[in-house]
């Protein structure tokens, strides 16, 4: 006599309730995902917003421009700029963004920020140091030039992704820079906006 086995396979409801929950596992990993990368998107908004914020800073207590100041060596104990010659005190930030010339306006704007205690970071002047300039959300490195020199902007190697939107950001810097009444318009709006707008 021969035994029957009888073969028991998976039911359609224990199926169904399988992939029910492989579609929430799925749908809550997808949902991180994009959590995480709305945060980096903030970060980096946050990033260009605090450059003319610290430019506008510098300028209402100095009455000048960081990097650019003539008299940084007094007002925040800092290193005055020479290169690129006789650019001092023009109203713009010469030299290139990632800059490791020490004496660049450039390079000198963030230790004059820090000096200043707009910024963290360190005071010293040390272009070429890794960590002296600030980095974004994904490590790439956060510089400051004038819109002029944008012809003549370099790219480190590899080619660094994401350099449109920082020119943008540069040069929207520089038009409030060398547009006062632009500034303070925005200037003005910033503070008739209602905190939850911030």
């Amino acid at each position: 006599m021969m035994s029957r086995t009888k073969n028991r396979g998976f039911t359609l409801i224990e199926i169904a309730i399988v992939l029910v929950i492989i579609g929430l596992l799925l749908g809550g990993v997808l949902k991180g995902q994009e959590l995480i990368n709305n945060a980096r998107v903030k970060s980096f908004a946050n990033d260009f917003r605090n450059i003319p914020v610290y430019i506008y800073a510098y300028q209402d207590r100095f009455r000048a421009i960081p990097g650019d100041d003539q008299q940084a060596n007094t007002h925040v104990n800092g290193v005055n700029a020479t290169t690129p010659a006789a650019t001092l005190n023009n109203g713009q930030i010469n030299g290139a963004w990632n800059s490791a010339v020490n004496t660049d306006e450039s390079c000198l704007f963030w230790s004059h920020i820090r000096l200043a205690n707009l910024a963290p970071g360190s005071t010293t002047a040390a272009c070429a140091a890794a960590g002296y300039y600030p980095v974004n959300a994904s490590g790439g490195q956060i510089g400051v030039q004038s819109s002029n020199g944008f012809a003549t902007i370099t790219l480190p190697a590899p080619a660094m992704t994401g350099t449109r939107e920082f020119h943008l950001a540069a040069a929207e810097v520089y038009d409030h820079v060398q547009q006062p009444a632009v500034a303070a318009e925005h200037r003005r709006r910033a503070t008739l906006a209602k905190p939850s707008d911030r």
